[in-house]
C-alpha cells in the first residue's frame, strides 16, 4: 500500500471516530474536524475558493453544490437525482459530480495569476499547477469518502444537486412579466413568420457578397453500425452516459460535423478561433485559424440518455444593419447541435447563436413535434424539416451576411469544399494563453463574455434574461424570452418531440 493510501485510510478511520457533525452546513464539520488530514483538505478548498474569487477566475459552466466544494452539477445530472437509488448508484452519481468539479477546478487553477497561485497554502515555491490539481483531486476523494458513509449527508447532496434556471424572477416581477410577455410573444411570432418566409425563398447571392463553403476535416465514412457499437457500450455505464475515447471522439465529431456556406460581405463574416490580444477585455477572432469548437452533450428521452454533438463557430461581430440596430455588437456566432439515435442515425438538429438567441429546430423524419402547452410560450420553432440522413451525408448550413442568420439547411455528401476547418475542443475556451504569459477564460465568472453586451438589454430585461444578447458560456444559455427554456435542459427534446429511436425500413 502506498504512503498516500495509508494516509487516506488513517484519515477515514479517524473521521469515522470523530462522530456526527452539524448538517446545516456540512463543510463546517470538515473545517472543524479533529483529524488533521480532513481539516487541512477543507482548508485547502476554502483557500482555493477565496483565491479563485479574488482573481475573478470562477468557471460558470457547472453549478457548485452548496456545502460541498468538491462537487458541481449540470442540468443532465440534476435530472438524474434519485434519492431511492442503490448505494452503488449513489456513489457513482457523486463521483460524476466530483469529476465535474475537478475539471472546472483545473481551469480555475490554470487561470490564477502567478502571485495568487503562489499564495495558496501548502505549495512549495514555484510549484506546477498540476500539484494544485492533484491536491484538489486527493482532497475531494477524501471528503467524498467521508460524506458518502453518512446517509444523512448523502441525502443533502442529492437534495442540493440542482441547477437554478438562468432567469431572474425579480426582473420579471418588476417588469410586469404577466402583461409584458404578451407584446413580446407577438414580436417573437412576427420574427418566426419572417424566418418562414425567408426559408420558402431560394437563397440568392447579393452582388456585394461572395459565397464561401467550409467543410470539416476529411475522414473515411463512419457507418451508423460502427457508431451504434460505440453507443451500445452505454448500457455498461452508470446512468447510461457514454464515455467515448479520444480516437472515437475524433471520428464521430468529423463524421457528424456540418458544412457551412457563408455569405462574405466583410471581415465580420469570417469566422475563426478566439484569441486574447494584449490588455484586451474581450477576445478577438483570428480568421486565419478556421476553428470550430466541439463539445459532447446529452439529453434524456424516457429512460435513455442520447448522445449529442455540439459545434460552435465565432464571428468578430454582428455589425449594425441599420441606424440604431439594438442587436449589433462585438462577437457573434452559431451553435449547431445534432442529437443521435442509439442506432447512430441523426434524429434532430437544432441551433442558437451564442447569446442563446434564435433557437431553431430542424427535425428529420424520425422526430415529430409535439404541440405547445401555451400559445404564448416559445416552444419549438421548426422553420424546416429534413429527410433522413444517410451515412456520409452532412448538413450544409447557409448563413446570411452580417446577421449570421440561418437561411437554409440542406444535405451534402463527399468532399463538398476544398476550404477545410479544424475541430478544437470547446474546453480550450475555458483557459487560453494571453499575451502576458498567463491564462484566462473567454468567459467571466457570470458565464458572459465581457464587452459583448447589446443595447437590446435595456428593452428585453422584463423577460428575466441576464444581459440578453451577450455571448455566454455553455450551460448558461436561456433560449426563450416567453417561458423558461435552456439549450441544455435535459428534457428539452422529450417534451417537444416524439422521437423514433428504433430504425424502421426506409
Amino acid at each position: 500500500m502506498s504512503t498516500g493510501a495509508i494516509r487516506l485510510a488513517a484519515a477515514l478511520a479517524a473521521a469515522a471516530l470523530a462522530g456526527c457533525a452539524a448538517l446545516e452546513r456540512p463543510f463546517d464539520a470538515h473545517l472543524a474536524s479533529g483529524v488533521f488530514g480532513v481539516r487541512e483538505c477543507a482548508r485547502w478548498f476554502e483557500a482555493l475558493d477565496e483565491a479563485v474569487v479574488k482573481a475573478q477566475a470562477r468557471d460558470a459552466q457547472e453549478t457548485r453544490v452548496a456545502g460541498f466544494p468538491y462537487l458541481r452539477v449540470n442540468r443532465l445530472l440534476a435530472s438524474l437525482r434519485a434519492p431511492a437509488a442503490s448505494p452503488l448508484e449513489l456513489r457513482a452519481y457523486v463521483e460524476r459530480l466530483r469529476a465535474l468539479d475537478l475539471e472546472a477546478r483545473g481551469f480555475e487553477i490554470a487561470n490564477l495569476p502567478r502571485e495568487v497561485f503562489d499564495a495558496l497554502p501548502g505549495l512549495y515555491p514555484g510549484a506546477e499547477r498540476s500539484v494544485a490539481v492533484r491536491r484538489s483531486a486527493e482532497c475531494g476523494h477524501l471528503l467524498a469518502r467521508i460524506d458518502l458513509d453518512r446517509p444523512e449527508v448523502l441525502a443533502q447532496i442529492i437534495e442540493r444537486a440542482r441547477v437554478p434556471d438562468d432567469y431572474s424572477s425579480a426582473s420579471r416581477v418588476f417588469g410586469i412579466y404577466a402583461l409584458t410577455r404578451i407584446p413580446f410573444a407577438a414580436g417573437v411570432r412576427r420574427w418566426e413568420q419572417s424566418v418562414r418566409e425567408r426559408f420558402r425563398r431560394a437563397p440568392t447571392e447579393a452582388p456585394s457578397v461572395s459565397l464561401v463553403r467550409y467543410a470539416p476535416p476529411g475522414r473515411p465514412t463512419l457507418y451508423y453500425e460502427t457508431v451504434a457499437g460505440y453507443l451500445g457500450r452505454a448500457i455498461f455505464e452508470p446512468f447510461g452516459i457514454l464515455e467515448l475515447s479520444a480516437r472515437e471522439l475524433d471520428r464521430v465529431f468529423a463524421a457528424y460535423a456540418p458544412s457551412f456556406e457563408i455569405e462574405i460581405g466583410g471581415d465580420f463574416d469570417r469566422f475563426g478561433g478566439l484569441r486574447w490580444e494584449r490588455e484586451a477585455a474581450t477576445p478577438t477572432v483570428d480568421a486565419s485559424a478556421l476553428e470550430v469548437y466541439t463539445k459532447v452533450s446529452h439529453t434524456r428521452y424516457g429512460d435513455q440518455v442520447l448522445l449529442q454533438l455540439v459545434y460552435t463557430i465565432w464571428f468578430p461581430e454582428r455589425p449594425p444593419t441599420h441606424d440604431g440596430d439594438i442587436l449589433a455588437g462585438r462577437l457573434d456566432g452559431l451553435v449547431w447541435r445534432v442529437t443521435i439515435a442509439p442506432d447512430g442515425e441523426p434524429l434532430i438538429y437544432d441551433a442558437i447563436h451564442p447569446c442563446g438567441c434564435f433557437h431553431m429546430f430542424f427535425p428529420t423524419r424520425r422526430a415529430r413535434p409535439r404541440p405547445a402547452p401555451d400559445s404564448l410560450e416559445e416552444w419549438a420553432f421548426v422553420p424546416q424539416t429534413l429527410p433522413r440522413v444517410q451515412p456520409g451525408e452532412r448538413p450544409l448550413v447557409r448563413l446570411a451576411s452580417r446577421t449570421h442568420y440561418i437561411e437554409r439547411v440542406s444535405l451534402v455528401s463527399g468532399t463538398d469544399s476544398l476550404v477545410r476547418y479544424q475541430l478544437q475542443p470547446y474546453n480550450t475556451l475555458r483557459s487560453m494563453w494571453d499575451m502576458r504569459g498567463g491564462k484566462r477564460s473567454v468567459f467571466g465568472p457570470d458565464g458572459l463574455i465581457a464587452g459583448t453586451e447589446r443595447p437590446e438589454r435595456f428593452i428585453f430585461w422584463p423577460m428575466g434574461v441576464d444581459s440578453p444578447g451577450a455571448m455566454r458560456q455553455w450551460g448558461r444559455h436561456a433560449t426563450a424570452f416567453v417561458g423558461r427554456r435552456h439549450f441544455d435542459d435535459a428534457d428539452l427534446f422529450e417534451h417537444r418531440f416524439e422521437l423514433e429511436l428504433e430504425r424502421t425500413r426506409r
